[in-house]
């Protein structure tokens, strides 16, 4: 199941980021591909704020993994940039990260293609050739997946 969202504007961003974060249950994984400046942390940043992130939400580009506590669950924001291999998040205890409660934001994750073998939605940010705006293509790979992306259309509408 595939849908495709026009983004031309932040404020397009965040109302589709809150619309994504009033869905979201745990454990979902949710990953984030594009080249760089596509918006891919800017989104994940209006889903944090969405649910109610007061704290500053730094990049997780040099840190890979930013965690945020919630009432009901934990967000882990990950960003593998800068991975070369994915042996070096064994080395973090990554794994441990994608609990039953928890919801993971995965920047990246064709740096990690051995990890992230359950996804529930893969989005794929595309800048506009004029810069103005965006496109993000989000396809459900589970069946949780599905059902947050029917959640995401029918705001749409």
């Amino acid at each position: 199941m595939n849908m495709c969202f026009e983004l031309p504007d932040e404020q397009a961003t965040d109302a589709l980021a809150t619309t994504l974060a009033r869905s979201l249950i745990s454990p979902s994984i949710l990953t984030f591909s594009g080249e760089l400046g596509a918006g891919k942390t800017a989104f994940i940043r209006s889903m944090l704020r969405a649910l109610g992130v007061t704290s500053t939400i730094k990049s997780p580009t040099f840190s890979v993994v930013e965690s945020y506590c919630l009432s009901d669950y934990s967000v882990h924001h990950f960003d593998l940039y800068r991975i070369c291999d994915e042996m070096e998040l064994e080395a973090i205890g990554v794994r441990d990260y994608f609990s039953s409660d928890a919801v993971c934001c995965v920047e990246w994750p064709e740096r990690a293609p051995y990890l992230l073998t359950q996804v529930d939605i893969s989005f794929v940010l595309k800048i506009h050739a004029n810069l103005a705006g965006r496109t993000l293509i989000a396809t459900a790979e589970s069946e949780r997946g599905k059902a947050l992306l029917t959640c995401l259309g029918r705001a749409q509408g």
